[in-house]
């Protein structure tokens, strides 16, 4: 058998996901840390957390623990991502739950379009 490479998934990220991800680095210093196997998990072809109704696209809600603070997965990190394609996901936004309560559809919506616009 030839030695098969498996293919990984590209990720990208929008302006609102590092913007964002800046801000809360700000408070909370493990971000970072928290976030990576899950992005690890995307490149590998893992579909994580439930799809969001409502948005016209295959967008997901990932719910990440968050170290700094050791209350669990409910009061962590939502990071949302859109399956673009089999080789393709964009990360759309993260955020924390104790900051800010769920997202709205027409926010996710606004920002797919701003990335599509440009």
């Amino acid at each position: 058998m030839p030695n098969e490479s498996k293919k990984t998934i590209r990720i990208e990220f929008t302006p609102t996901f590092k913007r964002n991800l800046r801000s809360l680095a700000k408070k909370y210093r493990h971000i970072r840390t928290d976030v990576q196997p899950i992005i690890a998990q995307l490149q590998a072809g893992v579909v994580l957390g439930d799809q969001v109704p409502g948005v016209r696209y295959t967008i997901f809600k990932v719910r990440i623990r968050n170290s700094d603070i050791q209350k669990g997965k409910s009061s962590g990190y939502r990071m949302i991502y859109y399956l673009k394609s089999g080789d393709k996901i964009i990360l759309i936004t993260i955020y924390s739950k104790l900051d800010q309560g769920d997202i709205s559809p027409r926010r996710i919506r606004q920002i797919i379009n701003e990335i599509q616009e440009s």
